[in-house]
């Protein structure tokens, strides 16, 4: 052989690309047993930690099976490998005993953690019988969100199912850059406080491609939340799309660049709803954008209410000091159940500003529709019906 071309082959092995391979470590190894009943949260919490100590990409595996997992926390902060992958093939189960998870408040958490993902699988909250004891008057716990982020960054979660959370099904908490794809959310109508997805204090959230039904807002979207995307969105059964509830504290942090594109909400108790506390604060939302929404039955499709209090249960009956600034609705159409369609109630104190209505067209059934707009100022584009 030609010495040149040996010298050139012995070259390309010798700097060619590492190819990196991720370890997996399946739960069963770590003692995990796939016909929920026995307990597997050591077995996870084993899996977590092997994963984490890795110098190279690393693979939580669940397969197929149901498996019995308590409270869990995965912490990431003393995680030497970033980028760890959740692949659940199977179904986790919440103890029946509502009890064990409902007085802490989460089911599975993680914290501090720095890209991680998670794909598939589904997370079954058995919350029906702590909404049952709710319903009934006895004293019972609060309840668990069912899946948390907390403090984490660079997190992608594709195709995951989320059934019968005893609270929330998905909390985002003082998180950045954060991706939901292809999430399925599901609650009976009257369940109560089983919001969908809740983001609180976080930056670039992604909500993609998503079916969400919930005895709650289907997405709601707390303090501190900023440049939101959310994007083919389904929702019904629950109470829609929320911003809020805001302006409970007097220092509070504000909504800004939320976008909701695409989305059709069917038999809902509201569409797109921003919603504050009728007491002082320094709170704001401003940059929204609603666009491209069906209403089927929706009870409320338009809605800002400053002056909220669910069950007129202690308000505070004072003027809101959030101030809401240049909110679009453009391409809203569909049909409301309710006389009203827009309801705007903005602050005494602190008008809403920069309010746009563009092509929107709602009826009651078959009838024209109605608006209650008081305290909101901006302007109309286009056929705007009902109109202010």
């Amino acid at each position: 052989m030609d010495a040149r071309k040996l010298f050139h082959i012995l070259i390309l092995i010798l700097f060619r690309p590492a190819i990196v391979v991720a370890v997996i470590y399946n739960v069963m190894s770590f003692g995990a047993k796939p016909k929920g009943k026995s307990d597997s949260s050591n077995a996870f919490l084993g899996a977590w930690t092997a994963a984490c100590a890795s110098d190279q990409p690393a693979t939580v595996y669940i397969p197929p099976g149901r498996f019995l997992v308590r409270r869990v926390e995965f912490n990431g902060k003393s995680c030497r490998s970033e980028g760890i992958t959740v692949r659940i093939d199977g179904t986790l189960v919440a103890s029946p005993d509502y009890d064990v998870i409902g007085s802490i408040g989460y089911w599975m958490r993680f914290d501090g953690v720095n890209g991680v993902s998670i794909y598939g699988g589904t997370l079954d909250g058995r919350g029906a019988n702590l909404w049952a004891c709710k319903k009934s008057g006895r004293s019972c716990p609060k309840g668990a969100t069912q899946l948390e982020f907390y403090n984490s960054s660079n997190i992608r979660i594709n195709g995951l199912s989320s059934i019968n959370s005893q609270m929330f099904h998905i909390l985002i908490e003082d998180c950045y850059n954060v991706n939901l794809m292809n999430m399925k959310i599901s609650a009976p109508w009257n369940s109560p406080n089983t919001d969908g997805i809740h983001v609180s204090r976080s930056k670039h959230v992604t909500i993609v491609n998503s079916h969400i039904g919930t005895g709650d807002d289907c997405i709601s979207i707390g303090p501190g939340s900023t440049n939101l995307w959310i994007e083919n969105l389904s929702c019904g059964p629950g109470h829609g799309v929320s911003i809020g509830s805001l302006g409970w504290d007097l220092e509070e942090a504000g909504v800004q660049n939320v976008t909701l594109k695409t989305a059709t909400f069917t038999g809902t108790e509201n569409g797109v709803r921003v919603k504050t506390w009728a007491r002082p604060s320094n709170g704001y939302v401003r940059d929204v954008v609603f666009e491209h929404c069906l209403m089927v039955n929706v009870k409320n499709p338009i809605i800002i209410d400053q002056n909220y209090c669910p069950n007129n249960f202690n308000c505070p009956h004072q003027d809101s000091g959030v101030k809401i600034h240049n909110v679009t609705y453009h391409d809203i159409h569909g049909t409301s159940a309710m006389k009203v369609a827009i309801k705007l109630d903005c602050s005494k104190k602190f008008p809403c500003t920069g309010i746009t209505f563009d092509e929107v067209n709602l009826t009651y059934g078959d009838q024209p529709a109605d608006t209650y707009c008081c305290n909101a100022a901006g302007r109309m584009a286009g056929v705007v019906t009902p109109s202010c």
